[in-house]
């Protein structure tokens, strides 16, 4: 509420890192809207960034404020990207069941199998030489 800078979109944090000697903090984030949004979203924080950072060595009572790097978090748009490719697999999953259900074999199912002659438990036909 304190970065009045009309640049700056609808923007959520998704996640925080910080080193383990709280010197460098990176923040990850997302925005709603185009890759214009996006970009000035970007410019916003970035001009913003001393200021954020004076207000989380201030909100965290420490001697040295972490550096603050932000990072947009693309998840949702590899998560769109997944779900199209789950949905080109279901369709063409669909589509191959429906031309299976009415497919027949190219030959004769059992192609090998002589119903006309008789054979013995050996497999040679009735009345021939073993």
């Amino acid at each position: 509420t304190q970065i009045k800078d009309p640049r700056l979109g609808m923007l959520t944090i998704t996640d925080a890192r910080i080193t383990a000697d709280l010197r460098d903090a990176t923040v990850f984030y997302t925005v709603l809207g185009d890759s214009a949004a996006k970009a000035g979203t970007a410019a916003a924080l970035d001009s913003a960034k001393g200021l954020l950072r004076s207000i989380v060595g201030k909100a965290l009572g420490l001697r040295h404020s972490p550096t603050l790097t932000f990072v947009l978090d693309d998840v949702q748009d590899h998560a769109k990207h997944i779900d199209e490719l789950l949905a080109t697999a279901r369709e063409s999953d669909a589509q191959v069941q429906r031309l299976a259900a009415g497919a027949a074999y190219a030959g004769d199912p059992q192609p090998y199998k002589l119903e006309d002659e008789e054979s013995d438990e050996s497999g040679v036909p009735v009345g021939e030489d073993r």
